[in-house]
């Protein structure tokens, strides 16, 4: 029995650790691609220009729709790194990417091509921590442990409902 037991724990702590591996990669990878449309960081055309483009392609008003994606991206993108709010963060920057995705479906599924991989595999990702969370090792697992749980009688759960 307790073989088992050890086994099970194992389990736990690896899902805890997987949504760490998960979480901060994507949340970098995010970030970044926020700070580009922002401000202009690591080869990126900054909020002014992203806003052209997206009015360009038909995400209208251009400048709003910049601004919502990329903050979205940046600020989603370190919630997620420190495990902050995770589902709330990934289920944003998921949208974001299934609204990306709509822009580059018609190119196929090539990154290469400008296709819409990289929005896919940034999608399935956000999606993923969304349903799991930020794990063990997440801001969020240390601020629920730190408040107080309260605990409900019967009667009062049926008072509330």
């Amino acid at each position: 029995m307790s073989k088992k037991f050890e086994v099970s724990s194992i389990f736990e702590s690896d899902a805890g650790l997987a949504a760490t591996v998960l979480r901060i990669p994507v949340g970098i990878t995010l970030a970044a691609h926020g700070a580009q449309k922002l401000f202009g960081w690591f080869g990126g055309y900054g909020l002014e220009a992203t806003g052209q483009w997206m009015a360009s392609v038909g995400f209208e008003p251009g400048y709003l729709m910049a601004l919502l994606a990329g903050s979205a991206e940046f600020f989603g993108g370190i919630a997620l790194v420190a495990g902050l709010l995770t589902r709330p963060a990934a289920a944003v920057a998921a949208f974001t990417m299934a609204v990306a995705m709509t822009v580059h479906l018609g190119n196929g599924l090539f990154l290469s091509n400008n296709g819409y991989e990289f929005a896919l595999a940034l999608l399935a990702a956000t999606v993923a921590l969304t349903i799991q969370g930020g794990g063990a090792y997440a801001a969020d697992r240390y601020i629920a442990g730190r408040l107080p749980r309260a605990e409900l009688s019967p009667r009062q759960l049926a008072a509330a409902a």
